[in-house]
């Protein structure tokens, strides 16, 4: 009964985050207008986060144009015929989303069965702490829902399971993630080029 109830709880939650969801276009369009107005996403509108993300917006269009999938993938991924929707927890500020969420649209625009969505962590609170990550918001965090039963049927995020190894592991010998640490995880994501992540997520469509 307890289950049920939760359930049924989450699945109104994800309905109410889904009626103000926006398409990874219209994501891309405000942190643009963001960057144009020196602005934010978030509660927390401090000049260090309005640089990040400035510097997102350039990741992003980086990405958007560069992030390849070979044919094997690209046939696995038109072959899909579930009826879903990926819905992304986010923030413009964050660094991780910005490598990961243009990767999630590529593959995405290959089936129209994959409905990509986007929503804000700060303004979808309740949805954000049904799908936490050790106890923390951490963003981004992708929902996988089968359209059919309304079923959550996975999770990605916030990181690709190697960079998640990497920071697991220098959390544990150093307690924290210093800023040296952060610039080694932006040259894996650069060398990586979305690789891991593109297997991650297809995990989701098995």
């Amino acid at each position: 009964m307890i289950t049920e109830l939760k359930d049924k709880t989450q699945k109104i939650i994800i309905e109410e985050s889904l009626k103000k969801s926006m398409s990874y276009a219209e994501y891309r369009n405000l942190v643009s207008e963001l960057v144009e107005n020196k602005s934010t996403s978030g509660a927390d509108k401090t000049e260090a986060l309005i640089d990040y993300t400035i510097l997102n917006d350039r990741r992003m269009k980086r990405w958007d144009k560069t992030v390849k999938v070979s044919g094997e993938i690209i046939e696995r991924v038109k072959n899909f015929e579930k009826n879903i929707t990926w819905l992304v927890l986010t923030e413009s500020w964050c660094g991780d989303a910005a490598h990961l969420m243009p990767v999630m649209n590529k593959l995405a625009e290959l089936n129209s069965n994959i409905d990509y969505k986007v929503v804000l962590r700060d303004e979808n609170e309740d949805l954000m702490n049904e799908f936490l990550t050790n106890g923390g918001q951490s963003i981004p965090k992708l929902i996988a829902i089968d359209n059919t039963s309304d079923e959550v049927i996975g999770a990605f995020g916030p990181r690709p399971t190697e960079a998640t190894k990497m920071v697991n592991a220098y959390k544990e010998e150093h307690g924290a993630l210093t800023p040296e640490f952060k610039e080694d995880l932006q040259r894996w994501y650069n060398k990586d080029k979305g690789q891991t992540a593109i297997q991650d997520l297809l995990r989701l469509l098995d």
